[in-house]
């Protein structure tokens, strides 16, 4: 087991390099992956399920500390993204598709990485766990009704088969991670332990399914997409800590509050665009899933550097670590 636990440590440390590597080999061999492209439901639920495994309920208990600024957090995320994206698909005159995709992105709730990247940058964990979580399971409800406001003047959105579908990805497979915990508590410690490696190869081979099955499409809009998605990240980095700043947070909350609103769980953006929109519409959740967590280490790395008096020290081992 103890043997286990290091290449689990090993796989989350290096999981921004295997998501690369594997992103390439798939756009360069995409007959040899495409087939992942099926499982891309249940290998996301995977992730979720591990979520669900590592969820405790003091995890929500800034929520009832800090209810305010829990808040605050979660609005920013699902105000400041989905506001981007539309812009950036109305002031670009994006394609048809690759506008629902910028907006599916955007649309989603909180990274499953971007505890560990607030962690990594020596931000305020509790806080990023309670925004992280909220949104989560908010997204139900709250991501179909984003996709029908800002997606609509491209397409026909059906509220209630996106509800259906979130719920089904996200809601499901957390839940029964943390059902699994409460009743068996001693078998779920110890598998949650492997579970970094596993939501590690699960995402891995999500990007390497998605990038296969939309190969050509990438080859054809590449630049553009990959342009789209980097100002679309590195924007919601931004203005989530100046907006974080202008509500009073201190420098290790402004670092959480930039994470959570910057980082999407587009995991489920390749799901919703596979199941209700078109594959050329996954594309640009399929590029911001490599793209966030190679901008988020580097943004974590310059965060670490920043201090101010007032800081809190930052959780010293988050449960969020265990998610990936």
């Amino acid at each position: 087991m103890a043997t286990l636990e290091k290449i689990s440590a090993f796989a989350g440390k290096t999981f921004t390099v295997w998501v690369l590597i594997f992103a390439v080999i798939a756009y360069f061999l995409p007959q040899h992956f495409a087939w992942i492209g099926n499982y891309i439901v249940p290998l996301l639920g995977i992730v979720m399920f591990g979520m669900g495994l590592t969820l405790e309920l003091s995890d929500f208990k800034e929520v009832f500390k800090k209810p305010l600024e829990v808040a605050l957090g979660v609005i920013g995320h699902f105000v400041i993204m989905p506001l981007i994206a539309f812009l950036l698909a109305v002031g670009l005159n994006l394609p048809k598709d690759i506008a629902i995709g910028v907006i599916l992105v955007g649309c989603c709730p909180s990274g499953t990485a971007s505890n560990v990247m607030v962690f990594l940058a020596r931000g305020n964990v509790a806080l990023a766990v309670a925004i992280a979580s909220v949104s989560t399971i908010l997204a139900p409800i709250v991501t179909p009704l984003l996709i029908l406001l800002f997606a609509s003047k491209w397409v026909h959105v059906s509220v209630w088969s996106l509800f259906l579908s979130v719920v089904q990805v996200i809601i499901v497979p957390l839940l029964l991670g943390f059902i699994a915990k409460r009743f068996f508590g001693k078998q779920a410690r110890a598998g949650a332990k492997a579970m970094p490696l596993v939501s590690v190869v699960a995402i891995v081979l999500i990007v390497a399914g998605v990038v296969a099955g939309s190969a050509e499409k990438i080859a054809q809009t590449a630049l553009l997409v990959f342009a789209v998605v980097i100002l679309h990240n590195l924007l919601g980095f931004i203005i989530g800590f100046f907006f974080a700043r202008l509500c009073g947070m201190d420098l290790a909350k402004q670092k959480a509050v930039s994470m959570e609103v910057g980082m999407q769980n587009s995991g489920l953006g390749v799901a919703l665009a596979t199941a209700h929109f078109s594959p050329l519409a996954a594309v640009p959740n399929a590029i911001f899933s490599v793209w966030h967590n190679l901008s988020g280490s580097l943004l974590a790395n310059i965060y670490s550097r920043m201090k101010d008096k007032k800081a809190v020290k930052p959780d010293a081992n988050p449960a969020a670590s265990q998610h990936v």
